[in-house]
């Protein structure tokens, strides 16, 4: 993988957590590598086998877990006929369910006593995971990878990529790297705690952050992809950026409450102000530019705090309806190809 070579990697010195005292690690643990697919099927035969051969650095049981996402290429095809050479397992999803969910269904299936999560275009570099295994030898229990600069990217997404992780950061008193993203590897215990949270709308990095546990950052430069076009768009990236808010945050209850006092105040200020200049001047003719003005202002404030309020409500109702996250209508597994030998040789 000639883009992934080119790939450098530092540490990051400005974490605020330590490593568990006295952990103890295994020098080569099972391995569960989570890659969420859509519309993959160009970069997952280069992938598969590039990265089969590199974790076997780190261990001798691997599993290299597809999610489908409801592509709609061959990455089904593609992926499943690597089974019988790779360790490879592919969970194919009913339909399009996000990559929050199938990076949710990757976490759920995950066997390994270690967890690492990869994009499928090949854009995370492979040297990465030499120091993802080193921090974790040393006890931290999530290391994650932190691009070293935005330059693809343009200057008001990344203006407001930076505000939307400041503002998010202070208001639901969670820490999240604003170029932190889903390339990271997760012991088992902060795997079995992401299982644990039951939410249907999900902001992944906001749940990586708000279990906790001791965190390491990695500075990598991102590759190229290996082909094809991302799928994540700007409507993507909007929805996700608000269910972050509404899923760690009341600020924007809190805020609108907080302009309803200021404009209520204001408002029997004003009236104080008339009533005296009533008194002390008489009545004018009224002021019908006055009463348009205020009214449609007061009313623009009322549909705008109704529509947060109802934006709140709308999470409420699909986290009570309790369906789930995801659906998978199909698997396939290498393990499966064993269970077949195995039962072959047995006869």
């Amino acid at each position: 993988m000639a883009a992934q070579a080119t790939a450098t990697v530092d540490i990051s010195m400005d974490d605020n957590t330590f490593p568990s005292p006295d952990v103890q690690r295994q020098d080569r643990p099972s391995l569960t590598c989570i890659l969420p697919a859509y519309n993959e099927a160009e970069n997952l035969g280069r992938l598969i086998p590039e990265l089969t051969a590199y974790l076997q650095r780190f261990s001798d049981q691997i599993e290299l877990l597809v999610i489908d996402d409801g592509s709609r290429d061959a990455t089904v095809a593609v992926a499943a006929a690597l089974v019988d050479e790779y360790p490879v397992t592919v969970l194919q999803l009913s339909r399009n369910f996000g990559k929050e969910a199938a990076l949710s269904a990757g976490i759920d299936h995950a066997e390994g006593e270690v967890v690492l999560l990869m994009d499928a275009d090949g854009q995370h570099p492979l040297e990465a995971i030499d120091q993802f295994f080193h921090h974790w030898r040393q006890g931290y229990d999530m290391v994650f990878g932190v691009r070293d600069n935005r330059a693809d990217e343009s200057a008001a997404k990344r203006h407001l990529t930076n505000l939307f992780y400041k503002v998010l950061s202070r208001s639901a008193e969670i820490d999240i790297h604003p170029d932190a993203g889903d390339f990271r590897l997760l012991d088992r215990r902060v795997v079995l705690a992401l299982r644990q949270l039951p939410e249907r709308s999900r902001m992944m990095k906001g749940l990586y952050a708000w279990v906790g546990f001791p965190s390491k950052a990695v500075t990598f430069t991102v590759a190229p992809r290996m082909g094809g076009t991302s799928n994540f768009r700007l409507r993507h990236l909007s929805s996700l950026a608000l269910t972050g808010f509404t899923s760690f945050s009341s600020a924007p209850l809190r805020v609108w409450m907080l302009i309803g006092a200021g404009i209520s105040v204001l408002s029997l200020l004003y009236a104080f102000l008339i009533v005296m200049r009533t008194l002390l001047f008489g009545s004018d003719v009224p002021g019908w530019p006055t009463i348009a003005a205020g009214i449609a202002f007061l009313g623009g404030i009322q549909l705008f705090s109704v529509g947060i309020l109802g934006e709140y409500i709308a999470r409420i109702f699909s986290e009570v309806k309790a369906r789930p996250l995801y659906l998978v209508s199909r698997r396939h597994s290498f393990r499966d190809r064993t269970t077949a030998t195995d039962t072959t040789d047995d006869t």
